[in-house]
């Protein structure tokens, strides 16, 4: 019963923090005068039900077993977009209540995608409230990245556990002390990329809703042309170096403030990722080199390494409709989804690092073919790893690649085209916003999709932000069982 207190505690707690947080917009409502008492009304709602649900459970102990941390990653997520949602329902705009959740998912999740077709003449406040759910998105999911999947053992990502407890009963105190270090960098960062926003151009409104959304990965814009409204390269770059920064692991960032100043050179995921965005860049330059050989140069370079950092990080800002550049793009786009950045940032996807280790089984594999007497030990960034972590990241690459084809049949099923279908499921689960194609591509949105689509692709979103098997474990019935 204590445990139960408090997953229904903590979630009062972040309930509450959600709506406080709605109060920003409506003083963009009050400064912009658009006649809406919307987030008022949705502060007051979710700030009650939040005191209810941390009165209704007062206890002298808070503690969390595996069985409650697990119940908690989803509840808390799953109720702050119920609640996040109430904005949009009760804005002028009319939403749906499927638009609504959908919108609401999108931004928590850090996915980017978006049902809005007007941006650029949509309310300032709801625009802000957009970049607001994405950037408690980036924070939430950075602290239980380091603090609770590792412990949960999340495919692979014990492998990042912290030195501290061995135990989720003290995952609450280590999880504050390490959220103040992790909250403190992240709002340093958000406040430089807003500022280097505004230096090179931005409104004071777009700086700081852009910085919001770079930061976090997650690639709400306030324009229908996404970063590509500003044509503006110094904006494009300032971009790429935060959107790379955010992608990082956050406990190279604690490494660095506990002394390790060369952490960030060490790192093994660091420096695949910075190889992988080299690589991907020099790809995709000769590409458009290849389909265009009287085109500026360096604007080919500019383009293609904003577009494969967006991309690739799951942040989806565009500058533009890479769908037009042809087959291989596409192809090439779609590869980069499903890889995202590294564990523990607020980037989605695969996650370099499984990658890696997949490399590694895969050449270790290949030696004990060559040489079956030897005896062949794993390891990873100086670690030791043992061949159930190594499983643990086959499983969960199985199990993305897996769940990604049935959300694909599911809205093929629902009547989306094949590349629709496809390129939504890989955007959904992969957390990356900007689908293909006509409807979903860079230049369109998911307003049109059928509202079953939209659940579907929620679905979707939650289960790849949570790494899967955080939600899937509650789905047994051995999981309820005492």
């Amino acid at each position: 019963m204590t445990t139960n207190k408090t997953v229904f505690f903590m979630i009062g707690i972040l309930l509450v923090v959600l709506g406080f947080a709605m109060l920003a917009p409506y003083l963009m409502q009050l400064l912009y005068v658009e006649n809406s008492h919307s987030f008022i009304a949705s502060a007051f709602v979710t700030i009650f039900v939040g005191i209810l649900f941390i009165l209704s459970n007062l206890d002298s102990e808070y503690k969390l077993n595996l069985r409650q941390t697990f119940l908690f990653s989803v509840l808390a997520w799953s109720m702050i977009a119920i609640f996040g949602s109430l904005p949009f329902i009760l804005s002028p705009k009319e939403f749906t209540f499927s638009e609504a959740f959908f919108e609401s998912m999108s931004g928590i999740t850090t996915t980017g995608a978006t049902i809005i077709d007007d941006l650029d003449t949509s309310p300032k406040s709801i625009l802000l409230w957009r970049a607001i759910m994405q950037w408690l998105g980036g924070i939430g999911i950075i602290v239980m990245a380091i603090t609770i999947f590792p412990l949960l053992g999340v495919g692979g990502m014990q492998l990042f556990k912290m030195e501290g407890p061995d135990t989720t009963e003290k995952i609450l105190p280590r999880t504050i002390e390490v959220a103040k270090i992790i909250i403190l960098t992240y709002l340093i960062l958000t406040f430089l990329c807003a500022f280097f926003y505004w230096l090179f151009g931005m409104t004071l409104f777009d700086s700081i809703s852009h910085s919001m959304t770079t930061i976090a990965t997650g690639g709400f814009s306030t324009h229908n042309d996404s970063i590509g409204f500003f044509k503006n390269p110094n904006i494009e770059i300032i971009a790429s170096i935060f959107i790379v920064l955010g992608s990082i692991p956050f406990i190279s960032y604690l490494k660095f403030v506990q002394g390790n100043k060369k952490i960030f050179f060490q790192d093994i995921q660091i420096k695949g990722l910075i190889y992988l965005i080299l690589l991907s860049v020099i790809i995709m330059f000769l590409y458009l080199l290849f389909i265009d050989e009287k085109g500026n140069i360096l604007d080919k370079i500019r383009i293609s390494s904003f577009n494969v950092i967006s991309i690739l990080s799951g942040t989806g800002y565009v500058t533009d409709d890479f769908g037009l550049w042809g087959k291989f793009s596409l192809i090439f786009f779609l590869f980069l989804m499903f890889i995202g950045g590294c564990a523990g940032s607020t980037a989605c996807g695969i996650k370099i690092f499984r990658l890696q280790m997949l490399f590694i089984f895969l050449k270790n594999q290949i030696k004990k073919l060559i040489y079956p007497n030897s005896i062949i030990i794993n390891k990873y960034n100086n670690q030791k790893i043992s061949d159930s972590f190594i499983n643990s990241v086959i499983i969960f690459i199985f199990s993305f690649f897996l769940i990604f084809f049935i959300i694909a049949m599911l809205l093929s099923i629902s009547g989306l085209d094949f590349l629709t279908a496809v390129s939504g499921a890989a955007s959904a689960i992969s957390n990356v916003g900007p689908g293909m194609g006509e409807m979903i591509g860079p230049d369109g949105n998911y307003k049109e999709l059928p509202a079953v689509s939209k659940w579907i692709l929620s679905i979707g979103m939650l289960l790849g932000r949570l790494e899967l098997f955080a939600v899937l474990v509650l789905f047994f019935p051995s999981f309820w069982r005492n």
